[in-house]
């Protein structure tokens, strides 16, 4: 006759086994954060690894702070393109949207009160379908005139307030201008270059995302 330790001799490490796979089931998803952008979000140049959107999933995570971060870029894109995207863009699943538009309106010198009514528009939508935003600006420098670099720089704050979204007010703060922090064609940033604006947008995006945690 077969005892019944013979008969069941996995049957501890069975249950012990399914209590194991019903807690890590049971664990909570990481946090989807898309960055709807322009070519620094698409990392032209860059392969997917290098560029800023890993780059800051990769800095979260060394501050303890897990995601999956989506590249939701697009290579010369302006804030309109944006506002016309971020319907289909931005998934459903997205608990942050980091909202990067600006720098191509600036080159094309779109008007500042058009690229800020492109911008209200996307945050509008995001904030329609309860998903949470920062807002990232672009520098006009002073040599692209006077008045329309003072309208172009008020705009991401001004935006800012009026949606109560956390500002990183220039996405190439400390890289801009640094060669060695630049690709050759002095604009976009290299792997060094997105690594920098991912750690310094990190501790930004950490604090939006435990304010829609609370």
């Amino acid at each position: 006759m077969t005892s019944t330790a013979q008969r069941f001799p996995d049957r501890r490490r069975f249950l012990i086994g399914l209590g194991l796979l019903t807690q890590i089931a049971a664990a909570p998803k990481p946090p989807v954060i898309t960055v709807l952008g322009d070519s620094i979000t698409a990392g032209l140049g860059l392969p997917a690894r290098d560029a800023m959107p890993a780059q800051l999933q990769a800095a979260l995570a060394r501050r303890g702070v897990p995601a999956i971060v989506r590249a939701a870029g697009v290579s010369g894109d302006t804030s309109g393109g944006g506002l016309a995207r971020v319907g289909f863009s931005v998934a459903g699943d997205t608990r942050l949207c980091v909202v990067a538009l600006g720098g191509n309106d600036l080159l094309q010198g779109v008007e500042p009160a058009q690229t800020k009514a492109n911008l209200r528009g996307v945050l509008a939508k995001l904030k329609a379908r309860n998903i949470g935003a920062v807002l990232v600006g672009v520098s006009a420098p002073p040599a692209i005139g006077a008045t329309y670099a003072r309208e172009f720089n008020a705009l991401y704050p001004s935006l800012a307030r009026e949606f109560s979204v956390p500002l990183y007010a220039n996405i190439l703060a400390g890289v801009g201008g640094n060669p060695a922090l630049l690709q050759k064609d002095g604009i976009h940033p290299n792997a060094e270059g997105a690594r920098r604006i991912g750690e310094a947008l990190a501790p930004v995006v950490a604090k939006a995302l435990k304010a829609r945690a609370a």
